[in-house]
């Protein structure tokens, strides 16, 4: 896609996956953000973890497998909550704890057995053996998210706004959760072998924290944080690639610089402070 204007194959692979990575997380980390469940996004990507752990420990698949755990912890949130008369919170933190344990025994169970695996590529990402194919479905989910916003707008924004005003105006709060939930799934997994388990949730939470701290309406939210993502996960890369550094911890790090500052120049923090 970008063949025109990076002629190197692997520096283009990795820009573009970074980028189409970081729109689908932006998007939908606002929406996480606001409605104030933002662990769902390491939840979601130790569920990923788990899931590609385990595709390897079987010898298929591990998109595939990451794709499918995801999905199902994505769907056992609400009913777990309900049945189990616990707060989502509660629940997302356990099936965060179940997904670790299930990927730290995986890993450690082929060390054990001496097969030939490096936890690295799950852990941190490796965006220099993509595959286009892997590039296209980024793409895809990157689309998906963002008509997803465009065609939800006003439902989204009611349930971030109240959940319960939501109910009250009729709008069916059920489907659009989990749909967000099932594109989150497929986010996470996709992005997993990118940007690596143990980061996803900064591309997940940080441009959407990055923004809130300029903007006032989450409409400027939608619009701004996929920019900022994008701008700091290309530039990260490109930067990462031009002197040999690892591409997923080191734009992990400028997101967390750039957070750094935008709470430092923030025009509500200056509000805040006058107010004192």
């Amino acid at each position: 896609m970008l063949e025109c204007i990076i002629p190197n194959n692997i520096v283009c692979h990795a820009v573009e996956a970074m980028l189409f990575a970081s729109i689908a997380c932006s998007v939908l980390g606002v929406i996480i953000t606001q409605i104030k469940i933002s662990s769902i996004g390491f939840t979601m990507a130790h569920a990923a973890f788990a899931g590609a752990a385990l595709g390897l420990f079987l010898n298929i698949g591990s998109t595939s497998m990451a794709i499918l755990c995801s999905i199902v912890v994505a769907m056992l949130i609400g009913p777990l909550s309900q049945k189990a008369k616990m707060s989502v919170d509660t629940t997302l933190g356990v099936l965060f704890g179940i997904s670790m344990a299930l990927a730290i025994f995986f890993i450690a169970y082929m060390q054990y057995l001496g097969r030939g695996f490096n936890a690295n590529v799950l852990l941190f990402g490796d965006v220099i053996s993509l595959y286009r194919e892997e590039v296209y479905s980024l793409a895809i989910i990157s689309l998906v998210a963002v008509v997803f916003v465009a065609l939800f707008y006003k439902e989204i924004t009611t349930i971030i706004f109240d959940r319960k005003i939501a109910v009250s105006s009729g709008i069916n709060v059920t489907p659009i959760y989990y749909a967000t939930l099932f594109i989150i799934a497929l986010t996470v997994a996709l992005s997993l072998n990118i940007i690596g388990g143990l980061l996803l949730y900064v591309w997940l939470v940080t441009p959407a924290a990055i923004v809130y701290q300029f903007c006032y309406n989450v409409r400027d939210m939608f619009m701004l944080a996929p920019v900022v993502a994008a701008l700091i996960s290309v530039s990260g890369a490109l930067y990462s690639l031009e002197v040999s550094l690892p591409v997923g911890p080191f734009t992990a790090v400028l997101f967390s610089i750039v957070f750094a500052l935008a709470v430092i120049i923030s025009p509500k923090r200056k509000i805040s402070r006058s107010k004192i």
